[in-house]
């Protein structure tokens, strides 16, 4: 039994050994690579995907047509005074030679003197005493009429005067502007102590009135080509050889002035200083004195101020 048993496994083995050496030899037996199959049908578009970074800057264009001319700007601020031009060439002139707006004309020589005119009539005598008396009594008169019209300026209206303005103070409040404008309307413009003595003359009608500063006319103008501005009158002319700034304002008055502190009070100490354009304050008006031939100022004439406007 146990020679058929051993016989038996070897038979087995044998079995074995012949069916591996088989399966090794064939040449079908799997191995790990694929064969490619057929090409598939066209898949569907996918979705769109996130932006992408920026990339470089490109080359500049061409330069575009030019575009069309823009609106015309706002009135600048007023310049500096510029220098004294030459006298118009006569006007009689212009009309028979034309217009020569570019062209300066020197001053011709005197002319040859001309002859002396006829002899007058003789004059009547002059009953001289009866004239005498209606002039004195007119001279009289008229220093009344003199003295009631200073007492009106003076006490009623409450003016100052020197030889050549009349000054008003105006007590309303009012902002720069609207200051200078109301006084354009009474047909002055703000006042401009250019002197020491009206200097003295405005602050002592500013002290008397009880207050303590007014609006004057002086302002900052716009900056010029280096960045700095200065301060000027009303009138655009300069401040030269008088200027009454404080002890502190004597520096900063020659630096550029701010733009919220481009105008100008005068204090009742004679002082002057910066201030906002925007505050309401009093102001003081100045009226040219109309002028008779012969130099004299006029009494009440075209120069006196419009007092109904208050």
């Amino acid at each position: 039994m146990m020679e058929k048993g051993r016989n038996t496994r070897l038979l087995l083995l044998c079995v074995c050994m012949v069916a591996f050496t088989d399966v090794s030899a064939s040449p079908d037996v799997c191995t790990n690579s694929l064969l490619p199959g057929a090409k598939g049908d066209q898949g569907e578009v996918g979705e769109v995907g996130d932006q992408g970074k920026l990339g470089k800057d490109g080359p500049p264009g061409l330069p575009g047509a030019p575009g069309e001319k823009g609106l015309r700007g706002e009135v600048g601020h007023t310049g500096k005074m510029g220098p004294v031009g030459d006298k118009d060439f006569p006007k009689m002139c212009n009309r028979q030679l034309g217009s020569f707006p570019n062209q300066s004309w020197d001053k011709g020589d005197a002319g040859v003197d001309g002859p002396s005119g006829l002899k007058g009539k003789p004059g009547t005598t002059c009953d001289c005493g009866r004239y005498r008396k209606v002039v004195g009594q007119l001279d009289v008169n008229t220093g009344k009429l003199r003295n009631a019209v200073k007492f009106l300026k003076n006490v009623i209206l409450g003016l100052k005067e020197t030889e050549e303005r009349y000054y008003l103070l105006v007590k309303e409040p009012k902002r720069f502007r609207e200051a200078s404008m109301n006084c354009k309307l009474r047909g002055g413009t703000l006042a401009m102590p250019k002197t020491t003595n009206t200097n003295r003359l405005m602050a002592d009608y500013v002290s008397r009135a009880g207050l303590t500063r007014v609006y004057i006319g002086v302002q900052a103008q716009s900056k010029d080509t280096n960045g700095t501005s200065s301060y000027v009158y009303a009138d655009s002319s300069p401040l030269q050889g008088f200027a009454a700034w404080g002890p502190d304002e004597e520096l900063n008055s020659t630096l550029s002035p701010t733009t919220n502190s481009s105008c100008v009070e005068l204090l009742s100490t004679g002082t002057w200083g910066p201030v906002e354009c925007e505050a309401a304050m009093f102001f003081i008006c100045e009226f040219p004195k109309s002028r008779r031939r012969g130099g004299r100022a006029g009494r009440g004439g075209r120069g006196t101020p419009a007092s109904t406007l208050s």
